[in-house]
C-alpha cells in the first residue's frame, strides 16, 4: 500500500479527521488529532504509529518524513497526501503544520497504575484549559512524572489544543481519569503523600515532608481543590505571593510542585 492522493475538501476521509476537533466524535471514536512532524515522530519513537498520516507539499523532502510513512503502512494505517486548502480545512488554521496524524487514545485505567514506578504522580481536579492540561502533561514528562489522573469533570486531554501543548508527551505519560468518588477509594491505597495546595495551608511547599511515591492533588483554575478532595491529603502546602498576584497560573504552580517533589 502507497500514499494515496486527496484534493478535494468534502473528501469523507478529510471530513472525519476534521470532526476529530469536536470531543463527541473523539468519544465516538476513540481517535485524536495530532499536528507536526515532530510528535508524530515523537509517537513512533513510543511504539504509537498513526491510523492515518496526512502531509501536504512542504513536508515532501523532510527526512524523518520517510520514517513516518514506513511505520504507519508497516502497521497497516493510512497515508494520503494532500494540499494546502485540505491541510487548513483540517487544521482550521491559515499556518497549518505539514503533516497531522490521527492517532488512537491511551488511556490508563487506575488499576493499571503503579505507585512505585515513578517517585511523583499528578492528579487534577475539574482543569478547564487545555493549555494548562497539556502544558501540565509536558511538565510531568520532563520531570519523570509517573503519569496524569483528571478527577471529575476535566477537559479533553486529547483534544487538538491539549495534545499541541504537550509537544508529544501525551505518547509518554500515562493518563488516567476518575470520578471523586471512584478516585478518593483508589487514594486510599496511595502508599505515599498526598499532596494538596491550599490557601489555608500554612507549611511553605519548600519545608513540607514529602513521602514518595508522593501524588500531587491540584484543583480547579478558579475554584481550587474542593472540601473533600482537600480532606484527602496528609500533607497541605502553600506557595507563598510576594506580589500583586494572590494567585499562580495552575500549570506554574502545578510544575513548581513537581520540581519540589522530584527534586
Amino acid at each position: 500500500m502507497s500514499a494515496r492522493q486527496i484534493t478535494s475538501l468534502t473528501n469523507p476521509t478529510v471530513k472525519a479527521v476534521r470532526a476529530l476537533h469536536l470531543r463527541k466524535e473523539r468519544e465516538e471514536t476513540g481517535l485524536f488529532l495530532a499536528e507536526g512532524l515532530k510528535i508524530v515522530i515523537d509517537a513512533i519513537e513510543l511504539g504509537h504509529a498513526p491510523r492515518i498520516l496526512m502531509y501536504g507539499p512542504d513536508a515532501g523532502q523532510h527526512p524523518m518524513l520517510k520514517k513516518a510513512l514506513a511505520a504507519t503502512l508497516a502497521a497497516d494505517g493510512e497515508v494520503i497526501e494532500v494540499n494546502r486548502e485540505v491541510l487548513e480545512k483540517v487544521s482550521r488554521r491559515d499556518n497549518p503544520q505539514a503533516v497531522m496524524a490521527v492517532f488512537p487514545q491511551l488511556f490508563t485505567a487506575l488499576s493499571d497504575i503503579r505507585p512505585a514506578e515513578a517517585p511523583c504522580w499528578v492528579a487534577l481536579q475539574a482543569v478547564r484549559d487545555p493549555g494548562n492540561l497539556g502544558t501540565i502533561v509536558r511538565t510531568a514528562d520532563s520531570a519523570g512524572c509517573g503519569g496524569v489522573i483528571l478527577v471529575g469533570d476535566c477537559t479533553d486531554p486529547y483534544s487538538v489544543e491539549a495534545v499541541r501543548a504537550t509537544m508529544g508527551s501525551v505518547f509518554a505519560v500515562k493518563i488516567a481519569k476518575a470520578s471523586v468518588e471512584d478516585f478518593l477509594a483508589w487514594r486510599e491505597t496511595w502508599p505515599g503523600s498526598v499532596v494538596g495546595t491550599l490557601l489555608s495551608a500554612t507549611t511553605d511547599y519548600r519545608r513540607a515532608d514529602y513521602r514518595k511515591p508522593a501524588m500531587i492533588l491540584m484543583g480547579n483554575e478558579q475554584q481550587g481543590l474542593p472540601p473533600e478532595l482537600a480532606a484527602a491529603c496528609d500533607v497541605t502546602v502553600k506557595i507563598p505571593m510576594r506580589g500583586r498576584a494572590d494567585s499562580l497560573n495552575l500549570s506554574v504552580a502545578t510544575g513548581i510542585m513537581i520540581y519540589t517533589v522530584t527534586g
